[in-house]
């Protein structure tokens, strides 16, 4: 049998869908919205992946990138996503481009994508990645995330794709009264608590922890950088 590249798609959203009814008592989410599924089958996760690696690109499973980094596996990135409630005239900050995979599919979502990433090479090859595969709508810098991207602030959302210690001052700053920010909080390389963090209207932080991930260190020391890629 021939297994053709539609069939590993639909297998992935299956995948997803499996997953999001398994954890629903964790996450509160047994579905995610149809809109968010819609991206995660149209935005092309095998160009976002290493040609070694092109087999396992639909595989329900994180995969490394380079840099010691790696692409979130697909129900994390969808459960993420869906978290955050993206609507098409926000504005979002995402802290760890990678490869670019969850900027663009923040993007299709979004009216602005803000994505910092700390490692160079990495922020310049999402940029021209998604550059040439017609993304227009996002903005890429290289720089630490821990002092997030103050000049578009504040942000409807903040989705932090590394593991932090601790929910840094500024990236809370920076989020919008009555916006949302997802991020994993824990030790490095040790199990670590996906955060699902909301800000009301008058500015109170209201934090819950939803379930155990595993995301690669969040590093910097929160000193901003210059260096930008558009």
């Amino acid at each position: 049998m021939v297994v053709t590249r539609s069939y590993r798609i639909a297998e992935m959203l299956s995948t997803i869908r499996s997953e999001a009814r398994l954890t629903a008592s964790l996450t509160g989410r047994e579905a995610f919205d149809p809109q968010i599924m819609e991206v995660m089958e149209l935005v092309p996760r095998d160009a976002f992946v290493p040609p070694d690696l092109l087999d396992h690109a639909f595989d329900n499973g994180p995969l490394p990138i380079g840099e010691g980094q790696t692409i979130s596996q697909p129900y994390i990135v969808a459960l993420m996503t869906d978290l955050l409630e993206p609507q098409p005239t926000q504005t979002i900050l995402e802290i760890g481009t990678g490869s670019g995979y969850q900027t663009a599919i923040l993007s299709q979502l979004v009216r602005q994508v803000y994505s910092l990433e700390i490692i160079p090479s990495l922020a310049a090859g999402a940029a021209a990645l998604l550059s040439r595969l017609g993304y227009e709508n996002i903005e890429i810098r290289t720089g630490d995330g821990h002092s997030g991207w103050p000049e578009h602030a504040p942000y409807d959302g903040i989705l932090i794709a590394a593991a932090a210690t601790h929910l840094p001052q500024a990236l809370i700053d920076q989020l919008k009264p009555g916006g949302r920010m997802v991020v994993p909080i824990g030790l490095p390389y040790m199990p670590q608590e996906l955060l699902l963090v909301e800000k009301d209207e008058k500015g109170k932080i209201h934090a819950r922890d939803l379930l155990s991930v595993a995301f690669v260190p969040m590093t910097g020391s929160g000193q901003p950088e210059e260096t930008t890629t558009e």
